[in-house]
């Protein structure tokens, strides 16, 4: 039996549509993801994510472990900063990619995709050393996020200017939103300005509604599961089980800015620098021809396979199917003419560059 967020009820009210996903029950579309897509894009959308893992990592040795576990390098992060990174296996490959909080010197948040909480709370409690704990508070915080160029105008709303973080990969925390306690960050997973919002769950229905009241009048509007995957692909955004997984490294998924090899070790390191100069890399496909491309199908060159795809659909914003794949980095020139093997048939496409839509 699937879980249900501390929202679940208000979905349903709202007649979305309810999908099991990660282990819960979350809803994927309220009317229609095109609208609920292009709301983002050009007005704001607000989106119940409180799937996802949190697991706080404090202690004299919290940071020692913040930097053996992650590839990024944090030895210079200041608090009220937000960072990402991978997590690596001994191999190389991709346990997870996550964003860190630095609470404090000795503490740090750390956002895990919701399919994988228990697995990163094992492998993290696994390789965890010297005086450090970890706490899955996974249970006790729903995340909200308020998403589009309108989403500061509407946060503006409920809480003070000094409230509101003024850079990308910031947050602030202790602050009231609403009147209620939030940690409030400028971050978020779909390629537009906006912020994510976390609570006590119990506080969650109270928060929901203040924004959605707030926002009416700049066109705010729920969404759901589906345009969050719509939106992050036509950002380039990668997602944990298709542009990476246990077998796949960083490297070879373009996450290279999140790698720090300089720094003295973490978990993966010896693997990564034996692999030597990855041989695939990740690129974005435009469709040129009729049809749209979905992952895992096969990249062609004449009768060569290259490549496989790893997400792809239709993207409301640019009009366009779009795809993002997995190839030999021989053929990552942009412009390269290829092909992609659609249930049998071939559907023309370009190697096109990254990130397919930049917001102005």
């Amino acid at each position: 039996m699937e879980k249900k967020t501390p929202l679940y009820d208000f979905h349903l009210e709202a007649g979305a549509k309810m999908v099991p996903f990660a282990g819960y029950s979350m809803p994927v579309q309220y009317t229609d993801i095109i609208e609920e897509h292009l709301a983002v894009r050009q007005k704001a959308g607000l989106f119940d994510v409180s799937h996802m893992g949190e697991i706080m990592v404090s202690g004299q040795d919290a940071l020692k472990n913040i930097n053996y576990l992650f590839t990024n390098d944090f030895t210079s992060m200041t608090d009220g900063r937000v960072r990402y990174s991978p997590m690596c296996n001994e191999k190389g490959g991709v346990v997870d990619d996550l964003l860190i909080y630095r609470m404090a010197q000795d503490k740090y948040l750390v956002v895990v995709n919701a399919s994988n909480r228990e697995k990163d709370f094992e492998f993290m409690k696994s390789h965890a050393f010297g005086e450090v704990i970890l706490e899955d508070i996974s249970d006790s915080l729903a995340q909200i996020a308020l998403q589009g160029p309108k989403s500061k105008e509407i946060l503006s709303k409920l809480t003070d200017e000094e409230n509101i973080p003024q850079k990308y990969y910031t947050f602030k925390d202790g602050v009231k939103v609403a009147g209620i306690d939030c940690l409030v960050s400028q971050t978020g997973y779909t390629g537009e300005h906006g912020y994510e919002l976390y609570c006590a769950s119990k506080d969650a229905p109270s928060l929901w509604n203040a924004l959605l009241t707030a926002g009416k009048d700049e066109g705010l509007i729920p969404c759901g599961l589906g345009a969050r995957d719509t939106l992050r692909l036509e950002a380039a955004m990668p997602l944990y089980g298709h542009e990476m997984d246990d077998t796949i490294t960083p490297l070879e998924t373009g996450l290279d800015f999140g790698v720090k090899l300089e720094k003295d070790d973490f978990i993966g390191k010896s693997a990564l620098v034996a692999k030597g100069e990855p041989q695939i890399t990740r690129v974005g496909l435009k469709v040129i021809g009729r049809g749209i491309i979905r992952e895992h199908s096969s990249v062609f060159i004449g009768d060569d396979i290259i490549g496989e795809t790893t997400s792809g659909t239709f993207l409301p914003y640019l009009n366009g199917a779009y795809a993002m794949a997995l190839i030999d980095k021989v053929f990552c020139t942009v412009g390269t003419h290829v092909s992609v093997d659609v249930r049998g048939r071939r559907v023309d496409a370009e190697v096109t560059a990254l990130p397919f839509y930049k917001k102005s």
